[in-house]
């Protein structure tokens, strides 16, 4: 059984646990530091959102349809639907002879509450482009015109654009790309289960990508450029990602998933991390990745923006504090 990685307090009992596992790991796969079960394959949902934008660089599709350094970053996002995240992504859809009904993603409410507020107190109706995978799906189509094939139905597994993109998953989470279990995601887009261990070495791989082949290694470096330069942008205004991202200032990069997935690139000490929390929790999974940011070093636990998410206060609806989120004591310090 997982080890319980997060508790929330109500007075002085604890009321909720969340278990989970937690894997840090090399660019070769070592294992530098986990909790549980780290060899369980988890679904990373949009956690490894830029391994599935590798090939939009590595083919060339980038460069040739001038994709810009925001627009990277909107590839690797699960963004809140705010409006400089929807302009954007619509301006990169036009610029590739695309529309909004070309995105394979279904339409929801923006997640930045002010926005979706706004939307209902005017009567309008959420489109594709609010989807928070929506610079992901820009992305694909962006591939799919540079190979010059049928952008139609390019969020099937058997589409040449997701073949590319198991392949690159594949090869740097180092698993058989035939034998991952596929699962669809959210957003109508294949999602593979991995081993938590290897999800890790993909990320570690990203930050140090001096063994990839060059125009791999190219890829990660922009990628991670761009997430590192606009987390907001990869997330949303008081998103976890954003402030863990701007508490590390510059040290890691992170990024979220759905089902308490998380993930982390450090590319100074060439780690990287992915967490699952078993119930899904989001609320768990970011307390998780900030107190493992202070434990590699990445974050102090004084980081304002940091602290918001290692122990949030649980209020009532009066605003009155009556309990907290923490850690565990099995986070208390690094496990090898």
């Amino acid at each position: 059984m997982n080890p319980v990685l997060v508790e929330i307090t109500r007075g002085n009992i604890v009321e909720s646990r969340h278990r989970g596992a937690i894997a840090v790991a090399d660019a070769e796969g070592k294992l530098v530091a986990a909790w549980g079960d780290v060899e369980a394959a988890v679904y990373p949902r949009s956690a490894f959102k830029s391994l599935q934008a590798l090939p939009l660089i590595e083919s060339g599709a980038a460069a040739a349809w001038r994709v810009t350094e925001d627009e990277l970053a909107l590839a690797c996002a699960s963004h809140s639907g705010e409006t400089i995240h929807v302009e954007r992504v619509g301006a990169w859809l036009g610029r590739i002879d695309c529309r909004e009904g070309d995105l394979a993603c279904g339409p929801h409410l923006p997640m930045y509450e002010p926005a979706a507020h706004a939307m209902l107190r005017a009567g309008d109706r959420p489109c594709r482009l609010h989807n928070n995978c929506s610079g992901k799906h820009t992305g694909f189509l962006t591939l799919a015109r540079h190979l010059r094939i049928a952008v139609e139905g390019y969020e099937r597994p058997d589409h040449p654009v997701q073949v590319l993109v198991r392949q690159a998953i594949a090869e740097m989470c180092n698993v058989r790309g035939d034998a991952l279990p596929i699962g669809i995601d959210g957003c109508a887009a294949p999602n593979y289960a991995i081993p938590l261990k290897n999800l890790a070495q993909g990320m570690a791989r990203l930050g140090d990508p001096a063994k990839l082949p060059p125009a791999r290694r190219e890829a990660a470096s922009r990628l991670v450029a761009a997430w590192k330069a606009h987390p907001v942008l990869v997330s949303g205004t008081g998103r976890a990602c954003a402030d863990l991202i701007e508490a590390a200032t510059g040290a890691t990069v992170v990024k979220t998933g759905a089902e308490g997935v998380f993930t982390a690139v450090l590319p100074d000490q060439g780690f990287g991390v992915a967490l699952k929390i078993d119930d899904g929790a989001t609320r768990a999974a970011e307390t998780a990745m900030a107190r493992i940011l202070v434990l590699l070093k990445a974050a102090r636990e004084d980081e304002p923006k940091l602290a918001k998410h290692l122990h949030p206060k649980v209020r009532n609806w009066r605003g009155e504090e009556v309990g907290e989120r923490r850690p565990s004591a099995a986070l208390a310090e690094r496990s090898q």
